[in-house]
């Protein structure tokens, strides 16, 4: 096999496999990609991801941002080596069986992204091509070993546990966040959004969502999160026994559909748009009707009030 040709390699991704020429020159005192990384690292994590420009990393190493660019040459390329320092390469992922394992990596993955919240803020363009990048999606692989699984049904279920403990992450970090700003804590802004909710929230326009408010669904304190992943597990667990069965073959991409299924499909989310807004302009019906009958009972109030 030939050796890749690694020449063309953008400047972010060839820093983070450190096969990146280094600067000619640069300032006198000590300075290093590294020591760069570290910094705006040290910055979002006091500060938040808005916080981090290269003039605000250059003021807190004491150098001038043109010093910087001869290191990084772009603030996208600091972002991608803050990401992959910060979230580092993962531990052993040790369990008995698959399913341990595949908790124990998602339950890794969500506190290195707990211990540096801005990262769920990085918007997601793809995979990212860095080391500890690779070395997550192959831990997570490594998850299904000793199952029938092929090898893209296990980077798909990698991918849909990523998903998850990122998702997990995104709603806590938002959920501390509001508590900081308002001085409570999580459980005080989970009950505040939760009160808003069951007072807006009527029968006519959201009867199901309604209905489980009315039962208690917001004061339960059952942890969704912990709910799902063992839902999702269930259905892997559910998956590998239909394999087991021959009753279930592993997902692949399927046959380019038929013309006649791809305008089938299209009349189908045509529909499902139109169901939408007649939903819309239902509501929109309620609202007026609750208004005209507010109203009556506003005018019926004071001419009792005059006779």
């Amino acid at each position: 096999m030939s050796e890749p040709d690694l020449d063309d390699l953008p400047r972010g991704v060839a820093l983070a496999w450190g096969i990146a020429a280094s600067p000619q020159r640069g300032p006198k005192r000590e300075m290093s990609v590294e020591r760069i990384v570290e910094a705006a690292v040290e910055l979002a994590d006091a500060e938040g991801l808005s916080a981090v420009s290269m003039a605000a990393v250059a003021s807190r190493l004491g150098y001038t941002p043109m010093s910087l660019y001869r290191y990084v040459s772009a603030k996208d390329d600091l972002i991608l080596l803050m990401q992959e320092s910060a979230l580092g390469a993962p531990g052993p992922i040790e369990g008995d069986g698959w399913r341990e394992r595949a908790a124990a990596f998602h339950g890794a993955l969500l506190a290195a992204y707990l211990a540096h919240p801005w990262c769920v803020e990085i918007r997601i363009t793809g995979v990212s091509p860095t080391p500890n990048s690779a070395a997550w999606m192959d831990a997570g692989i490594q998850v299904f070993d000793g199952t029938p699984l092929d090898d893209d049904s296990r980077l798909s279920l990698t991918l849909m546990l990523t998903g998850s403990a990122f998702w997990t992450a995104t709603v806590v970090t938002g959920m501390s966040g509001r508590a900081v700003e308002t001085g409570s804590d999580v459980d005080a802004v989970g009950h505040e959004s939760d009160d808003l909710l069951a007072r807006l929230v009527t029968a006519d326009e959201y009867p199901s969502l309604h209905r489980a408010i009315a039962a208690g669904v917001l004061a339960s304190g059952s942890d969704p999160f912990a709910f799902a992943l063992d839902r999702i597990l269930d259905g892997i667990a559910a998956h590998l026994d239909a394999l087991a069965a021959g009753t279930d073959v592993p997902p692949h991409p399927g046959p380019v559909p038929e013309a006649a299924e791809v305008i089938a499909d299209k009349k189908v989310r045509e529909a499902r748009k139109k169901v939408r807004e007649a939903e819309k302009l239902l509501r929109a019906a309620h609202r007026e009707e609750r208004a005209v009958l507010r109203e009556a009972r506003e005018r019926a109030a004071r001419d009792h009030g005059k006779g």
